[in-house]
Parts: structure tokens; sequence; C-alpha cells
């Protein structure tokens, strides 16, 4: 049986949601006047985070900063976030996909991915279905959504980009040639920008120039792995299940764009150790272990960097990880100025088993992992604000809040699936 997916992506989700508030509010809906969804533009980390269609008109846009965005629009609206309304726009529109759909995969706060194979017999116009799916999102909520239509995951997200807003899209096999081989190659799903530069520099434009240049010859210019991986999407190839449940954790990482440059090791050590007590935190919540670490900082010029190493033995020792995080700051960064700094463990496992070294002192480390034990279990009673270092009291508590939504989500996430 072919299969059947689509994919409902949510048109401007977080503009959207605070201008169908405001609608139902009687104020002026943001959706039709230069808007954007943004932090305070006396702040420098302040981006866009959404746009309305006006303000795109100015040349307004996503991931710029908002005093930027001002000076092409000096008359543009700008909304601060609201999470605790992202949340609950997004868990209505979810319900409602849900409903119609045997399998969903939450894609992001506002995609996913409906499996409807084996529905004709329910809904045997599969675009029908469609508009009808959209069309409630939008009557019952406020807001409209694009649905695309493809026998894969692949197909379908690249369906519903076509033309917004509140629109439905198809994308079969038989219509590759016709609709996705005319697109630029940048707009080939997870082609980044270097492999875009490389390919134009080879004279390949579109994704139907990829397809037909051959598997080998963008191994020979993407590398082994992604020419495979880009030959299969540019011929609308795609074997990945939607998948119901939510995927193991494969990471744990905590970044922050800071207001004022880290320019000491002093500063950038005290925001590092801060990351390191609430990532090792969740980790530890999960039962993992960690066999690398990272950092990464991003410098003025908007150049990043990463430098990792790799554990003698997988740990969960906050000690441990932020003694590693310490000489790796060390190796590669010589206080240029930066603008944000972050960690990242990876290659987990649950294994218990540990190499005991000679220079070693048990007794120690047996008191570092129970003071993480007590400081885990004082913020999972009282919230990951409650109890930090005393070395990080000036930086901890931006990266506790931002670690505190990140694990009530996960929380939040695991509740609605024991329901």
């Amino acid at each position: 049986m072919e299969r059947l997916i689509f994919h409902v992506d949510v048109n401007s989700a977080f503009l959207s949601w605070e201008a169908a508030k405001r609608v139902k509010e009687g104020l002026p809906d943001l959706r039709e006047i230069p808007s954007c969804i943004g932090g305070d533009p006396k702040l420098r980390r302040s981006i866009v985070v959404a746009k309305s269609i006006p303000a795109k008109k100015y040349g307004v846009t996503t991931g710029e900063p908002v005093a930027l965005a001002l000076r092409k629009c000096p008359d543009l609206v700008c909304v601060p976030g609201d999470f605790a309304l992202y949340q609950r726009c997004s868990r209505a529109f979810k319900e409602i996909c849900a409903s119609y759909a045997p399998a969903m995969e939450s894609f992001s706060i506002d995609e996913v991915f409906l499996d409807m194979t084996g529905t004709h017999l329910i809904y045997p116009d599969p675009v029908a279905v469609a508009h009808e799916i959209k069309d409630k999102i939008r009557d019952e909520l406020g807001f409209t959504v694009n649905v695309g239509i493809g026998t894969n995951k692949l197909l379908a997200k690249m369906a519903s980009d076509f033309e917004k807003p509140d629109k439905v899209h198809t994308l079969f096999p038989a219509e590759i040639p016709e609709k996705l081989w005319p697109l630029p190659v940048r707009d080939l799903l997870f082609l980044g920008k270097a492999s875009e530069q490389r390919l134009l520099q080879e004279g390949i434009k579109t994704i139907g120039d990829m397809a037909r240049s051959g598997e080998a010859e963008l191994k020979r210019i993407l590398g082994e792995k992604a020419g495979h991986q880009l030959y299969r999407y540019a011929n609308g190839i795609d074997d990945s299940p939607v998948r119901a449940e939510r995927e193991e954790a494969k990471g744990y990482s905590a970044e922050t764009t800071v207001e004022e440059d880290l320019v000491t090791y002093e500063q950038a050590l005290a925001l590092l150790l801060a990351q390191c007590d609430v990532v090792a935190a969740r980790m530890r919540r999960d039962g993992k272990k960690c066999s690398c670490v990272a950092v990464t900082y991003r410098t003025l010029d908007f150049k990043t960097r990463s430098h990792q190493r790799a554990f003698e033995d997988p740990t969960d020792v906050t000690d441990e990880i932020f003694a590693q995080v310490k000489k790796l700051l060390y190796e590669c960064w010589k206080c240029e100025p930066l603008r944000l700094i972050g960690m990242a463990l990876t290659d987990l496992t649950t294994d218990d088993f540990r190499q005991i070294s000679l220079f070693e002192n048990p007794d120690e480390r047996e008191k570092q992992k129970k003071a993480d034990e007590a400081f885990d279990d004082i913020r999972r009673r009282f919230g990951n604000g409650m109890i930090v270092r005393g070395s990080t009291m000036s930086t901890a508590g931006k990266v506790a809040r931002k670690a505190k939504a990140q694990m009530d989500q996960d929380v939040r996430i695991e509740k609605e699936k024991e329901k």
C-alpha cells in the first residue's frame, strides 16, 4: 500500500497566535499591519522571531535584530513573545490534527506530520480532508495553516512550503518534475548555505540539476554522506517513518546570547558552569551519562566555533563535566569578544561501567555525586532557579530559567503521553 503523509504547518505561528488572541480582544489584526514578534529593541540579543506579510514587504527578515527591522520599517509594531500562549495554541491545533490521523509526529511547536496511510475508506479524497483539517483549525482557533500532501515526509514537507498562507498543496512522485525540480537548490530540505555555494560553483542551480547530476557527482561535491542523502531527497526519496512517540534525546545542550560581550575567562566560565549545572541535571533525570562534551561560542563577526573532547569513561557528574569544559575553553578561546557561548553533552549511554584510576579519590567522587543528587532533588521540588553555585550567582538565573522552561515542557509532554 502506498503511503500517504500530511505535513501541517502553522503560518507565521507566533505572530498568528498573538494576532488571533488580539482579534478576540477587539484589537487590530497583527497579520494585516507591519508587525513582528521580538524582544526589547534596546537589547542587542533581541531578534525578529516572526513577521507579518506587510512587514516582509519592508524587507524585515526573521532572525535579524529588532533594531535593524525598525530602521527598515519605523512603524513596525513589535510584540514580545508569550510562550504560555504558544503552548496553548500548539496543543489546540495538534488535538485537531490528531483526531484525523492514526499516527501523528510533532515536528516542532507549530508543525506535525500525519500518517494517513490506509484511511482511504474513511477519507476517500485526501485533498478534501486536508481542506477540512485546514478550515477547521482556521474556523475554531482563528489562525491558518498550510497542509502538504505526499507519499513521504519529505514530499509532504516540501509541498506545505509552496504558496502561503491557508493553502493545501500536493507533491506526489508524478509531480516531482513539474513542482520540485524547478526550485532552487536552497529550497531542498536540510541543504545548508555551504552546500548551496558548492553546488552553485559547479553549475548546479536547481533541485532538478541535482537529481540529474547523479549520486556519484553529488558525493564528489558534498561528501559521501551528504551527497547520498541529498541525491535521494532531490529525487523525492525518503523512507523515514512518522514517529508517534517522542524520540530519545541524542544529546543535551544549553547556549546563551549575552547582552554585554564576554571578554574574560572568569565571565565565560561562570556562565558555562551554570549551563553545566542544568544540562547535567537534565541528563541525570533521564538516567543517562555522556561520553563527549563540547564548548561552542560565537564571535562578534557571527562566526561560530566548537571544540570537543571525549571522556575516558562515561560520566554524569557535574564537576567532572565542568573540568573538561574549562580545559576546552582555555584551549580554543583567546578572549576575543563573544556574543554567545554554550556547551553540549553527547554520545549518551546508560552503561554504569567505570574503570577506576589509581589517581582517583573514590570518596571525593562519591561526595560530588551526592551533592548532584541533592541539587537535583531541590530543583525537582522547587524549580531550577532555587539553588545555584555561589560562583554563578550573576549569570545562573537566566540559564536556569531557560532550562526550567525546557524541563517543564519535557515534563508536560511526558504527562500528556501518559494520559
